[in-house]
């Protein structure tokens, strides 16, 4: 018999969701100071831009950089986001859709939904921390748009 999944427990599934808004916040304001105490120092991530990224300002040059200021309306899709965790509530994983506008060369806007699974632990400032990140573009979406934001805050 195969067990069921680890769905989290309520305060916990509410604090991740939480976290997730949160974090939406400082992609659309392009704001990666305030990004910083989400994601721990030494992440190993995963991305649209970068196959394989260690440690926060890496990821941050090699793959934010290249996204966030290009892009419009960031959000995770939290109705339909999945947040499993371990029975002693030390690790929890959000698998989650995402919805953001990108941009053709000539200005014209397209839907660029995604998906991400992140793998969290408590801690941090936002009380859950991300050691974990894998976002990636649906299928056919194009990995390139060309918005030109300024960066809130570095």
């Amino acid at each position: 018999m195969t067990p069921d999944l680890p769905q989290a427990p309520p305060a916990i599934r509410d604090a991740i969701l939480g976290w997730l808004d949160r974090f939406s916040a400082t992609v659309r304001e392009v704001d990666y100071k305030s990004a910083y105490p989400f994601w721990h120092p030494r992440i190993i991530a995963f991305g649209t831009v970068k196959a394989l990224v260690e440690g926060l300002e890496p990821w941050r040059d090699q793959q934010w950089e290249n996204v966030w200021p290009r892009t419009t309306d960031f959000r995770f899709v939290l109705d339909v986001t999945r947040i499993l965790a371990s029975p002693d509530g030390q690790m929890a994983v959000a698998i989650a859709p995402f919805t953001s506008t990108g941009y053709a060369p000539d200005g014209t806007p397209f839907d660029r939904p995604g998906r991400a699974t992140l793998v969290l632990m408590p801690g941090g400032a936002e009380g859950w921390i991300s050691v974990h990140s894998h976002m990636s573009l649906a299928r056919g979406v194009p990995a390139d748009s060309h918005a030109n934001r300024p960066v809130k805050a570095r």
